[in-house]
C-alpha cells in the first residue's frame, strides 16, 4: 500500500490500488489504519466501503453477496445496506467509510 495522503485533520486518504482488482458485483477486504475495511464494487461500477467485520459474530463481510443495495454476511445472512451500513435484519450497523476513484485507483478515507 502506498503512503497515506492527508486530506484534513480528521480523515486521511489511503490509496488501495487499481479498481480492476475488485470485479463488478464483488467486494474485497483491506487493512487500513488499523481497521478492516470491505470495499464493494457495485455492478454499475460505483464503490462503497464498510467495516469488513460483521457486527453479529465477526463474519467476513467482503465475502458476502451483494445486490444494488445490500450485502449479506456469508455466515448468518445478516443484511446490511451498502450506502448506510444499517442492518435490515436487526444486527448492529456497520461503520461506513468514504471511498472514491482517482485515475482508476481506489482511495478510502479513514481517521
Amino acid at each position: 500500500m502506498s503512503a497515506a495522503v492527508s486530506t484534513s485533520a480528521a480523515a486521511v486518504a489511503y490509496p488501495l490500488g487499481p479498481v480492476d482488482q475488485i470485479p463488478r458485483g464483488e467486494g474485497r477486504a483491506f487493512a487500513v489504519a488499523g481497521h478492516q475495511i470491505a470495499v464493494f464494487r457495485k455492478r454499475d461500477g460505483s464503490l462503497r466501503a464498510l467495516s469488513a467485520v460483521c457486527t453479529h459474530q465477526g463474519g467476513p463481510i467482503a465475502d458476502g453477496q451483494i445486490d444494488n443495495s445490500v450485502v449479506l454476511c456469508p455466515l448468518h445472512l445478516n443484511a446490511f445496506e451498502l450506502d448506510t451500513g444499517c442492518s435490515t435484519t436487526g444486527a448492529a450497523p456497520l461503520r461506513t467509510y468514504p471511498v472514491d476513484l482517482d485515475d482508476d485507483q481506489i482511495v478510502v478515507y479513514a481517521a
